[in-house]
């Protein structure tokens, strides 16, 4: 190999797991078989009167201070979702497309470079295969870590993944959510089987062998009238008298359906990265696959440059040195490939 083979200044790889939005739906657990009876959910506005809770500032302590704050009332306007009285399961409904190709850039400005990166990607393949990343992604789908908040505190979830085929299911599999473990990805002895196929299924969809297109449907016992929870939406550019909470849909007027981004299920999804430093020596579960390890809920990269740890780092020791890492750390990258994005170096 050229010792002058740099990283392409312009690099970028297209996802591999490939999810829609998913719509949120209401009816009762009884009627799991019968598509007719759910109805979209809703979103509508609720004005409320919130009391002064925040944290307070040294100076602001004083009595006649905080008795006076407390006299203006928190005023606000929030979008909510809840389920009607008389249905007491949401069903959490989307598609997801597992595409071939991986380590194949999209984009590339470096000959020598794309031609290095496919060796190292092809003789991982022929060594290893995507067996074990499959398998923790048909665990993730199996315990309903998509479900975010929904799935806290629910009394069932029920999740059937669906292989299509000509728009009709070709291949079934039913779990049930709470038998799975979101720390160890990990199913219980009766389903071990049904998640092996389906892992195996995810299988040959990343490695091109075959077309995969899934249809994930999850229904959650929550109870009738509760709340439940979609995407809310990042409003970068608000003005006066804008609601402090707004919740997303798919769909306009009356045909509007409350739905989760598809970017928050794909973050559930590669949450599968058990291969992290962990300095702290606490057993803290995957985290989603991401360059730097970033948990933004804690405020922390678990994979520091200087730690090597890194996607960068991993990535132009394994094509530019030769120097294969660990087969952990040889999963990462490739789950990070999968994942895509945008990494060419910069001058």
């Amino acid at each position: 190999m050229s010792k002058d083979l740099k990283t392409a200044s312009v690099l970028a790889f297209e996802r591999k797991l490939d999810p829609s939005d998913a719509l949120f739906f209401s009816g009762d657990w009884a009627s799991r078989g019968e598509s007719a009876s759910w109805q979209p959910v809703k979103i509508r506005e609720k004005s409320v009167r919130g009391t002064i809770s925040n944290r307070l500032k040294t100076k602001d302590q004083d009595p006649a201070k905080l008795d006076a704050a407390i006299e203006n009332p928190n005023l606000q306007t929030v979008d909510v979702a809840a389920l009607p009285l008389d249905a007491d399961t949401l069903k959490v409904l989307f598609t997801l497309r597992v595409l071939g190709g991986t380590g194949e850039p999209s984009a590339c400005n470096d000959a020598d470079y794309r031609k290095k990166l496919l060796a190292t990607v092809g003789d991982y393949v022929q060594r290893h295969g995507f067996g074990e990343l499959a398998r923790r992604y048909a665990a993730n789908l199996a315990n309903g870590r998509f479900l975010w908040r929904n799935r806290i505190g629910a009394e069932q979830v029920e999740v059937q993944v669906a292989h299509l085929k000509d728009g009709k299911p070709a291949t079934q599999w039913t779990f049930q959510a709470h038998a799975h473990s979101l720390r160890e990805l990990s199913a219980p002895a009766g389903e071990a089987a049904d998640l092996a196929a389906l892992a195996a299924l995810i299988e040959s969809g990343l490695a091109g062998t075959s077309h995969v297109l899934l249809q994930i449907t999850a229904f959650v016992r929550i109870g009738a009238g509760q709340e439940v929870f979609p995407s809310q939406e990042l409003i970068l550019d608000r003005g006066r008298g804008d609601k402090s909470k707004t919740l997303y849909a798919v769909g306009e007027g009356d045909k509007a359906v409350a739905a989760i981004h598809s970017q928050k299920i794909g973050n559930a999804l590669r949450t599968i990265d058990t291969w992290y430093p962990n300095e702290d020596g606490e057993p803290l579960g995957p985290i989603a696959v991401e360059p730097y390890g970033s948990v933004t809920s804690q405020g922390k990269a678990y994979r520091q440059p200087k730690a090597k740890a890194d996607f960068y780092t991993l990535l132009d020791g394994w094509v530019l040195k030769d120097k294969a890492p660990e087969l952990e750390q040889q999963h990462f990258v490739m789950a990070t490939l999968i994942r895509g994005g945008v990494f060419g170096a910069t001058e």
